[in-house]
């Protein structure tokens, strides 16, 4: 698939590059991006829930009433769960979420993920540019000059730019990150997919 080069002014360079099929081409697998996204949100989870049972609240251990002749269930202490600031019955506790997954699954997630993007036409190609310095008032411009303004958008570059990545950071829809540290879930989540000309190659040589 070729597509052009625009800049940051929206406007087309004269250039052109095609995308490797290998990457942004291939039949997508939904088994393998359903496993990559899941695990994903999985490794996000802190998993710091819990709750006490009746072994950890505090509270007296006396009998609240006789065994028998009550005309009622039996009761322990006011610990039981039955009674208003009780233990909870099988509570929650701190875990793990985080799984494994294969390399070769998630690099096919990866790919998937993209030639879906790539076949919907939602990824556009920028001629490199860099920021003199932080200012999202010129970051926000640049989405105006692309007609991507509003849009959940994923900004792809080649090396870590801080000008850059601190221009965008108070924009709630927009994310920048590097070609090595490209997602699944980062690719699905946005509506376009900005990818800086100079990244291509390293998109290619790490994901391909």
């Amino acid at each position: 698939m070729e597509l052009k080069v625009y800049n940051i002014q929206g406007k087309e360079t004269g250039k052109s590059v095609t995308l490797a099929d290998s990457v942004f081409g291939i039949e997508p697998n939904d088994h393998a991006i359903y496993l990559d996204v899941k695990q994903h949100l999985a490794n996000r989870r802190q998993g710091t829930h819990s709750a006490r049972e009746r072994s950890e609240v505090r509270g007296s251990t006396r009998k609240v009433k006789r065994q028998k002749g009550t005309g009622t269930a039996r009761f322990g202490d006011i610990k039981n769960p039955l009674f208003r600031g009780g233990g909870r019955v099988f509570g929650p506790r701190p875990r793990d979420y985080s799984f494994k997954l294969n390399k070769k699954l998630k690099k096919l997630a990866r790919q998937s993920a993209l030639s879906y993007k790539a076949k919907d036409q939602e990824i556009m190609i920028l001629e490199d540019f860099s920021m003199e310095k932080p200012r999202t008032r010129d970051y926000v411009e640049m989405l105006r000059n692309l007609q991507v303004e509003g849009m959940k958008t994923l900004l792809v570059i080649k090396d870590a730019d801080h000008n850059v990545v601190l221009s965008q950071r108070n924009l709630q829809k927009s994310k920048v990150i590097t070609a090595a540290s490209l997602n699944t879930y980062d690719v699905l989540n946005a509506q376009r997919i900005l990818i800086a000309e100079g990244s291509l190659e390293d998109i290619v040589r790490i994901h391909g």
